[in-house]
């Protein structure tokens, strides 16, 4: 089953409102197989080395920068077009199958939903490309668009769309784009110190995390209460995002830990 938007709207609204729940179309997809057979929820983030970031360059000032160059340096009517596309990503614990990382799962939603072909390649450290070490500092996922190639799953998504407009994912007025992204906030961060939590399950620091997870948890909650006739995260809910395609797997993630 490929992963797509038609398991989003559980996800997203149903996991935040019941996370209890499983999304069957998601748990039976090849592209999260690292994540349902984890025997150990506290480990599901281990292939995905997501740490908190300094930086504050916004996604869309990075995908300006990456503009200046390259690609999107062309000719008068010249643009890039679908093909020769390959996405590098973390695999599984075997090395070669497909990894639990979200940020993967991210960028393969956006390709999937614009319908676009490419190659995967789950890449370890010891089969990743030379050229991506060297240049890019083996960061993933990493997506190469013929001679160019792009790290960040937010600047990869962005550059999808704003090349590939069907459909195009970046809907919704500026200001419901920003209360959804607001409502988001710092989920992921706390999913993350809460599911990397080396000491034991229910000591302080763990019931300290827990408890800054909750609150972003609140949070959407509060989001996705408000008036909408749709399931998804921008607006009234009725149009699919880029924002649903980031938070999906993440939620996915919490899904896992909390059945287990």
């Amino acid at each position: 089953m490929k992963l797509d938007r038609n398991f989003i709207g559980t996800t997203v609204l149903g996991l935040a409102l019941f996370p209890t729940q499983s999304s069957h179309a998601f748990i039976t997809s090849p592209c999260t197989t690292g994540i349902a057979s984890s025997t150990n929820p506290r480990s599901t983030m281990s292939s995905c080395s997501w740490t908190p970031s300094t930086s504050t360059t916004s996604s869309s000032s990075k995908l300006d920068m990456i503009r200046n160059r390259g690609l999107e340096r062309r000719e008068e009517g010249a643009t890039p077009l679908p093909g020769g596309m390959t996405l590098y990503i973390k695999p599984a614990a075997d090395g070669t199958s497909i990894g639990d990382c979200p940020f993967g799962h991210f960028v393969r939603m956006v390709l999937t939903e614009k319908g676009l072909d490419y190659d995967l390649i789950p890449s370890s450290p010891e089969n990743k490309p030379q050229w991506l070490i060297d240049d890019y500092g083996g960061k993933m996922p990493a997506l190469r668009h013929r001679k160019e190639c792009y790290v960040d799953s937010e600047v990869i998504a962005q550059y999808l769309d704003f090349f590939f407009k069907e459909p195009e994912l970046s809907v919704g007025g500026s200001g419901e784009t920003e209360r959804a992204s607001e409502a988001v906030e710092g989920f992921f961060p706390a999913l993350a110190k809460f599911i990397k939590h080396g000491g034991e399950n229910g000591d302080e620091e763990d019931l300290m995390k827990q408890a800054v997870l909750e609150e972003r948890l609140v949070a959407l909650e509060e989001h996705l209460g408000k008036e909408r006739t749709g399931p998804y995260l921008v607006g009234s809910g009725e149009h699919f995002t880029l924002l649903d395609c980031s938070m999906a797997p993440k939620m996915y993630v919490m899904e896992v830990c909390l059945r287990e």
